[in-house]
């Protein structure tokens, strides 16, 4: 699958040339109870909100009150507030890794060489000299003549892949989009493709630019428990290891092997790529607990009052990380304060609005999903376990890591070019003096890392903008620099706390649009469509069909 960026000029002249819609009349958006909420949600006695902790339950109260005090009805099935995800916990424990290479042997430090995870093991796990193969990116796309396990059987191997597309690093071969990143770039992509091919394991080497994020973000988000839906049999779906190498060590693995990897990076780029036998074996052990656990999804409902069967849903997800290693000043809390105690705040400022506002005709559905930190596992469960029909659900509006740093010049669509929801955000932002901006990363492939994601692989639009970069205060310069800092220092880090020095003015100008947009489709008979090009056009068309 690929994204479909449109050029920023053309954006703009989208902008310029299509008149602005009458905005709907709105309650105030409240920056105030926005961070109020954020603060109270991301305080060290929710823990971090981790998925089946004592957190949970807070995190469900909290918000089944915030949505029932805003007028809204429990969402889900009989009458209550919650849907059950039947989810399995894999806990790794006493990882011990060590690579041979000619007779040497060299042990990896967990947290600083590798990082060791499983979702595919439900026991004990032992390698004894198991061979390593580099297999390139990872990929097998026919679509694209390419594949990276030509010739070459990997069962019972451990493979070593680079993470993103084989296009990053040389974006005019245009073979995978360019630039942008499509699911082929992803790790979740990287560890069932291995598991595919029979593969014992899987490493993918790190590269901070090329994974959108550093060692540091690695090794506290799989570090710790990890998550998969209930499967009769995980080893079917997954390899005993799976794991990174921090790029140091990727680089000794292949220096000690007489390779160059640099070389090989360039290589694998080419569909004539050939897997590279590494002549390294890994051993090593760990303990794997894996149980059954049941989290929640949060569902509120406002239902509508001539098309109480059609819904527009607004979704972010209310997990985190939970409580991890003590960082360098002993906080051990990652209290998830911009990801996502802003979309929940959002949420349920969203819910006030709806609910002050008159009835809309169409159902209104806010949805906080779980376990978004482990794979987007409860909108995956939603989503194929709606409670709503996908094929009655008009359109979404997914929040994730809302704007603080003020208000923007623009607003950016991530992944656009999909769908005519652009048009309304545009549209709708132009009234408010702004510009809509593509996609300003999609190397990084935020696209397929949020929630909206199993909704539009199943043909439902989906919308996932962000406050843009170019701040009023400051400018485009002062934007990247609050991006940067925030992503080195508070992304999926214990310092993701909330601040009385955030500017909320960005955060209420993007609510207002979501707003805007939802109460649009709320009181329409408009159904949001795919671009022609979209590749979940199909999907979306499959379902209209079962709506006639």
């Amino acid at each position: 699958m690929s994204l479909r960026p449109f050029m920023a000029a053309s954006l703009l002249a989208l902008c310029l040339s299509v008149p602005a819609l009458a905005a709907p009349k709105a309650p105030d958006i409240s920056g105030e109870r926005m961070s109020a909420d954020v603060k109270a949600l991301s305080d060290d006695s929710f823990e971090g909100r981790g998925i089946n902790t004592p957190a949970e339950p807070l995190t469900i109260d909290y918000l089944s009150k915030g949505f029932a005090a805003a007028g809204f009805q429990p969402g889900g099935k009989d009458g209550v507030w919650t849907q059950a995800v039947q989810l399995r916990q894999f806990t790794v424990q006493n990882p011990a890794v060590s690579l041979t290479t000619g007779g040497k042997t060299t042990p990896l430090t967990p947290g600083t060489d590798v990082v060791v995870s499983t979702r595919g093991a439900l026991g004990d796990v032992n390698f004894k000299d198991t061979p390593l193969v580099f297999a390139g990116y990872g990929v097998t796309a026919p679509e694209r003549g390419w594949n990276d396990f030509k010739d070459v059987d990997v069962k019972g191997k451990i493979v070593v892949v680079l993470i993103n597309d084989p296009d990053f690093y040389a974006p005019e071969a245009n073979t995978f989009g360019g630039k942008a990143m499509t699911y082929y770039g992803r790790w979740t992509y990287k560890y069932e493709e291995a598991a595919k091919h029979g593969a014992a394991g899987v490493l993918i080497v790190h590269d901070t630019a090329a994974a959108s994020y550093g060692w540091t973000t690695v090794k506290n988000s799989w570090s710790g428990p990890q998550f998969d839906i209930v499967r009769p049999d995980p080893s079917k779906s997954f390899t005993g290891l799976e794991g990174w190498l921090s790029a140091e060590a990727a680089q000794a693995l292949f220096a000690n092997a007489g390779l160059d990897l640099e070389a090989l990076k360039v290589a694998a780029r080419s569909k004539d790529f050939k897997p590279v036998d590494l002549k390294t074996t890994l051993s090593g052990s760990y303990q794997v607990t894996a149980k059954e656990i049941v989290s929640h999804n949060v569902i509120a409902r406002l239902p509508g009052t001539k098309h109480a069967d059609e819904t527009v849903v607004y979704g972010a997800h209310w997990d985190h990380i939970g409580i991890g290693a003590p960082d360098a000043n002993g906080d051990k809390i990652f209290n998830g304060a911009v990801d996502n105690g802003t979309g929940i705040a959002a949420l349920l400022e969203l819910a006030r609005a709806f609910g002050k506002a008159p009835k809309p005709e169409r159902s209104v559905v806010m949805i906080a999903f779980t376990a978004e930190e482990s794979g987007l596992l409860g909108s995956e469960y939603y989503a194929s376990n709606p409670v709503y029909p996908l094929e009655k659900t008009v359109a979404g509006i997914n929040m994730d890591a809302l704007n603080v740093s003020g208000a923007t010049k623009n607003i950016v669509v991530v992944g656009n070019g999909q769908s005519s929801l652009e048009d309304d955000l545009g549209s709708f932002a132009r009234a408010q003096n702004r510009i809509l901006s593509p996609d300003e990363t999609p190397e990084a492939g935020y696209f397929f890392r949020s929630d909206h994601f199993p909704f539009v692989k199943r043909g439902v639009p989906m919308l996932y903008a962000k406050g843009g970069k170019d701040l009023i205060k400051g400018g485009i310069e002062a934007g990247k620099a609050k991006d940067a800092d925030y992503r080195s220092k508070r992304y999926h880090q214990a310092d993701d706390e909330w601040s009385a020095d955030w500017d909320m003015a960005g955060m209420v100008e993007d609510v207002t649009l979501y707003y805007q947009i939802g109460v649009k489709l709320a009181n329409s008979r408009e159904w949001p469509q795919w671009r022609p090009t979209s590749e979940f056009k199909t999907a979306r068309d499959k379902s209209t069909d079962q709506r006639k």
